[in-house]
């Protein structure tokens, strides 16, 4: 009982320390009440800053993605008991992104600078908007689930491990990755594009792109037949474009 209660704490702690760094990166990314944001005064000289920033950037995409797929998980499992497995890929997820914002160097410069008071407002809205669908995605999805919290606690209670299993709620019915959009919204809609903020948009996105393929691969492996056939009926990123799609391919067909 003893080991169930070290694992569930365990747990926990992997939790606090995910959602205080969310909280952080919503003001890293929108430059209000922390002390390090991503905008600032040029910090060094610009090769080394850029270079830098790279490297964290890259540092957080090869954590993130090589600990979540599946061979990973069963050679990692071997260390770390597997109802933790979960909250430990979570725990090194903030770690990478906790030495991120430690590190990060301002580049300085601005791609676009937009001062009307009403775009300002609309900006920052589909910001917040950006953050508040990836919270929302991840519970419609089971929250609790995504970060570990289940895990440890079913370990603690000691049930058996049941996958959450494959549905469709609310905007997973539009694309396949609203959580993916949330980010999108959160790091491109900003009334202050500095060259800083633009390269981390940039480098999230190709990351994001790139994710969105190995994650499908898994997901197609593990849900077989019905996730293949949700990849043909719903879009990734961008709703309402497949239907669009499949009626220009029926409107050729027809017309040839």
């Amino acid at each position: 009982m003893l080991k169930r209660s070290l694992v569930f704490l365990y747990g926990i702690a992997s939790y606090a320390v995910f959602f205080v760094t969310y909280l952080y990166a919503i003001g890293f990314v929108g430059n209000v009440y922390v002390p390090r944001s991503i905008d600032g005064p040029a910090d060094g000289d610009f090769v080394g800053s850029f270079l830098t920033d790279l490297a964290l950037l890259a540092l957080f995409a090869i954590q993130h993605s090589v600990m979540a797929r599946p061979a990973f998980k069963r050679w990692w499992t071997r260390f770390v008991p597997e109802p933790a497995e979960r909250s430990t890929y979570v725990l090194f997820s903030s770690l990478a992104l906790i030495v991120l914002f430690v590190f990060w160097r301002p580049l300085g410069g601005v791609v676009w600078s937009i001062v009307d008071p009403f775009s300002v407002a609309v900006l920052y809205g589909l910001c917040a908007f950006g953050f508040l669908l990836v919270l929302v995605s991840t519970f419609l999805i089971n929250h609790f689930d995504l970060f570990g919290l289940r895990q440890v606690w079913l370990h603690l209670v000691g049930k058996p491990y049941t996958h959450v299993g494959f549905r469709k709620p609310g905007p997973y019915k539009l694309v396949r990755h609203p959580l993916y959009v949330g980010w999108l919204f959160a790091f491109w809609a900003t009334p202050v594009m500095t060259l800083t903020h633009f390269v981390f948009a940039l480098a999230t996105t190709a990351y994001i792109l790139i994710a969105i393929q190995l994650e499908e691969h898994d997901l197609m492996q593990s849900l077989g037949q019905a996730y293949r056939e949700y990849r043909k009926e719903v879009p990734a990123l961008l709703p309402f474009t497949r239907k669009r799609v499949a009626r220009a391919g029926a409107d050729a067909a027809y017309e040839g």
